[in-house]
């Protein structure tokens, strides 16, 4: 096996050899030019991050164009570089350790690579990277210590990635070669004879074989039938029951577990869903061995995530507990996403929780200094960042600064500094509230002197607007306590002084309140005036009316008329329909009654008008049919411009389009399908748009019987694999926002939110694979200027909406309307309520009944009392009758 190894490291070292000898000019001019477009390349990639050192893909280009060119130096500072800010993926640190393994020529090399190889198993549990560290340290077992040494190795490496199921495997059979290479030069030669203490150690290591067996079957691991198969032949007997035992158990456990390793091996990277499914699964198991292995599996390939770094670290604090274990972890998790504030948190208590030393800071002001900085650097980011970009305080309150001074005041001794900082917190307008001030007198009353409490109560009483009667009673408590009688008399003179004026100010206000209110009284009686003068101006004009012309309108509509020239528009369309009110009315009076006489033709298309006027439903193909709303009123021929777009999902048994009474369009729909299959598949074309605006489709249900349906497809709660993008330009197109969010990951959609008639919000949803594009997504894209405008960008998590009280359908039992259905969108925003009040409200007839006998208002018998509740059907004329009254 140690003659593989060097086989193996010396064809890697060939490899790496660079022959120049059969290379012609061509080939040696090219390149040349390769060469120098390397170089400036390299140039510009080392000129990017002097400028900006956390750009990760930048880094990456620079150490493989470094590794092509040979610039070992070069390459090996950039890594380190990149080492110290971010943790390596597994196959930056597998090919940074070939290099320098390759490098390595004498002790000092070797120990070096040693180094290399614990930093390396730092960042992410990789079985590749523990394999290759044992793996290289087989080849030290010449040196004193070698074999102990590479056999801890090998022990750390099955306890770190020993149980993976799919990879563990070769870590196992690994340790067995290299134990099993020692058996063999521990043994003689055939025929010679061991001294007693060479057959000790051929037993002990003997014995180091057949526990490790016994280990090994004792895990879960895929191809495990092999293993036990191995174990036999070499054993020459059979296991013993304890061995075949653990072997069972394990091969049930691994059973158990094979559907989601199965799963994984067939999903897409980065697995998260698998993923998150498997640690489910062992935490029910409760292992917590199996439990740190897959978390670290899953994270090994989800790094950005950290909800799957929160979970881990909250499992390892309230459950494991185990120091170096703990906080390993929480700061792996703060070196993958340091942006994660939460994760920060959970560190510092988890350093706190575990007696963690401080670090030894020789320079106590350099500390200081930091500290301020932080500070500074904070308010400087709420200054630009926040109230320039959305015109509001970020800290109202200034709790910022007043954490700052409270640690100038309590831990630095510094009350200048303290006091300088409070100057800052009451010219940001926080003089005026008593709170503040009270909040920095008790820091002077705990910290400061006497004298700087007085005078920040003598300023309060000056500035207070909200509660002064409070800052007054704390300035007289204190001068009762800490002041003299002369300091006395000044805070009774200035309180009373300050409370006085406090009144005649809000007695003045509470005047003027008053004033305004009277005022808007007077105005409401001057309407109310205005509109009686009206009223009985109207009627003043009713009765002026010639007597041949009264008696005329009485004729045809049974009482007096306020103005024949302006009907109403109701009455307007029922003259239209009824020959007995087609009359024609000069200026003074009925000039004649004549009959309109209606052609074939005219009557035709009156009759097709009124079919069209009325779409009859069938309740019962509801789930054959989808209704299509949001339609332009200006489309020809809606049958079959629909027709075109839905004939392809599934034949049509019927499109029924809703018109007015006039015969136009109204933008909605009925369409039927024969099959169902074709309705969900008819769905898909939801808010495609159609001439210009977005056509909405939606199942045909009704709404009064299922009234917590919802058609509106997109979820509504957080989707950490999306984006909410805001602040774009009107004139953005989709193509153009594509083309930028699918540099930071694959889009799977993308969205632009727009009004009913098609125009764009400036708003839009991008749709990545997972959860760590989209969080690139947004460190990458906030704050995005595109045309002009400043774009901001975050996880899709929408506000919830406000859940609306359910309005009865019937508003009365008397109403004579009938209940308005609306579509399966609800009512929209222009059906308004156009009948008349006093058509809804409807007055019930008083009603005289004798004997059982009902009569009207004309003295008529209309049968027994039963009927006193029934409704008198009303024609055109008692409608007119009705409304000429009031």
């Amino acid at each position: 096996m140690m003659a593989t190894i060097g086989r193996r490291r010396s064809s890697e070292a060939e490899e790496l050899e660079v022959g120049t000898g059969g290379d012609s000019e061509e080939e040696m001019e090219d390149s040349s030019e390769d060469e120098q477009e390397n170089e400036a390349e390299i140039q510009r990639l080392e000129e990017q991050l002097s400028i900006s050192a956390y750009d990760y893909n930048c880094h990456v280009d620079l150490i493989k164009l470094l590794r092509q060119e040979g610039e070992l130096e070069k390459l090996r500072a950039a890594r380190q570089k990149m080492s110290e800010l971010f943790p390596l993926t597994e196959e930056l640190w597998l090919d940074w350790l070939k290099d320098e393994i390759l490098m390595a020529e004498g002790s000092t090399d070797r120990e070096k690579v040693y180094e290399l190889f614990e930093k390396a198993i730092k960042d992410y549990i990789c079985p590749e990277i523990w394999l290759e560290y044992a793996q290289y340290s087989i080849g030290g077992i010449g040196q004193q210590g070698g074999i102990e040494r590479a056999r801890a190795i090998f022990d750390r490496a099955l306890t770190a990635a020993g149980l993976h199921m799919t990879k563990g495997v070769a870590i196992w059979e690994a340790f067995r070669e290299f134990e099993n290479a020692i058996l063999g030069t521990l043994q003689a030669s055939p025929g010679s004879i061991l001294t007693p203490e060479q057959q000790e150690m051929v037993n002990a290591q003997l014995e180091r074989i057949h526990t490790l067996f016994k280990r090994q079957l004792g895990v879960p691991l895929l191809d495990m039938e092999t293993t036990y198969a191995e174990y036999e032949e070499w054993a020459d007997e059979l296991p013993s029951e304890s061995v075949t035992q653990l072997y069972k158990k394990a091969l049930q456990q691994m059973e158990k577990r094979k559907p989601f390793e199965e799963s994984l091996l067939v999903a897409d990277p980065p697995k998260l869903a698998e993923y998150q499914a498997y640690i489910d699964f062992e935490m029910k198991e409760g292992d917590p061995a199996r439990i740190q292995v897959i978390f670290e599996r899953a994270l090994s390939e989800n790094c950005l995530v950290p909800d799957l770094w929160a979970r881990f670290t909250l499992y390892l604090d309230r459950q494991l507990k185990i120091k170096d274990l703990v906080l390993s972890a929480h700061e792996r998790a703060v070196r993958n996403c340091p942006w994660i504030v939460g994760l920060w948190k959970r560190y510092l208590l988890a350093l706190e929780r575990h007696n963690a030393e401080h670090k030894v800071i020789t320079d106590s002001s350099k500390e200081l200094e930091e500290l301020r900085s932080a500070y500074s650097r904070g308010l400087d980011y709420l200054k630009q960042d926040i109230e320039q970009r959305f015109g509001e305080s970020g800290d109202p309150s200034c709790t910022i600064l007043q954490n700052w001074a409270r640690i100038e005041a309590r831990l630095c001794k510094n009350m200048q500094k303290a006091r300088e900082l409070w100057d800052r917190i009451m010219t940001k307008g926080n003089a005026t509230y008593a709170n503040m001030w009270l909040e920095y007198y008790n820091l002077e009353r705990a910290h400061g002197d006497s004298q700087h409490c007085r005078k920040a109560l003598h300023r309060a009483v000056q500035c207070t607007t909200d509660y002064p009667e409070h800052v007054c009673d704390v300035l007289l408590a204190f001068e009762r306590v800490e002041g003299s009688l002369e300091d006395w008399d000044l805070a009774v003179e200035k309180t009373e002084t300050r409370l006085n004026r406090v009144n005649e100010q809000r007695a003045k206000a509470a005047e003027k309140e008053a004033l305004l209110t009277k005022q808007e009284e007077e105005k409401n009686m001057q309407r109310k005036k205005g509109r009686s003068e009206k009223k009985a101006a109207k009627k003043a004009q009713k009765q002026a009316l010639p007597g041949d012309k009264r008696k005329a309108d009485e004729e045809e509509w049974g009482t007096q008329i306020d103005q024949p020239n302006k009907k109403p528009r109701a009455l307007e369309l029922e003259e239209a329909e009824e020959e007995d009110l087609s009359t024609e009315c000069g200026l003074f009076g009925r000039k004649s009654k004549t009959k309109i006489l209606e052609t074939p033709a005219l009557q035709k298309q009156k009759a097709a008008v009124a079919t069209r006027n009325k779409v009859l439903h069938d309740d019962s193909k509801d789930n054959l049919t989808v209704f299509v709303s949001n339609l332009s009123y200006s489309m020809p021929n809606p049958e079959e411009r629909l027709k075109e777009m839905f004939e392809s999902f599934g034949e049509i048994a019927d499109i029924r389009p809703v018109y007015n009474n006039r015969g136009l369009f109204r933008g909605y729909c009925y369409v039927e399908f024969k099959e169902e299959k074709a309705v969900t598949s008819a769905l898909r074309l939801d808010r495609q748009v159609l001439e210009g605006r977005p056509m909405f489709v939606s199942p045909c249900i009704d709404k009064t019987k299922n009234p917590e349906f919802k058609v509106f497809r997109y979820s509504t709660s957080l989707e950490k694999h999306k984006v909410f993008i805001s602040g774009l330009p009107f004139c953005c197109t989709k193509e153009e926002l594509e083309e930028i969010c699918k540099e930071h990951g694959n889009l799977k959609d993308i969205r632009l939110v727009t009004n009913r008639s098609g125009k764009p919000k400036g708003l839009a949803y991008a749709e990545y694979e997972n959860e760590a594009q989209a969080s690139q997504a947004v460190l990458k894209m906030d704050g995005m200027v595109i045309k002009d405008h400043t774009i901001s960008v975050a996880i899709s998590n929408p506000p919830q909406r406000k859940q609306t009280t359910k309005v009865e359908s019937s508003r009365s039992s008397g109403s004579l309307l009938p209940r308005q259905v609306y579509g399966a969108r609800g009512k929209g925003r222009t059906q308004l309520a156009l009948v008349p009040r006093a058509l809804q409200r409807l007055p019930v007839p008083a009603a005289n009944t004798e004997n059982g006998t009902w009569k009207d208002q004309d003295g008529n018998s209309k049968g027994d009392s039963s009927a006193v509740g029934e409704t008198k059907k009303m024609t055109n004329a008692d409608f007119a009758k009705m409304l000429l009254k009031k």
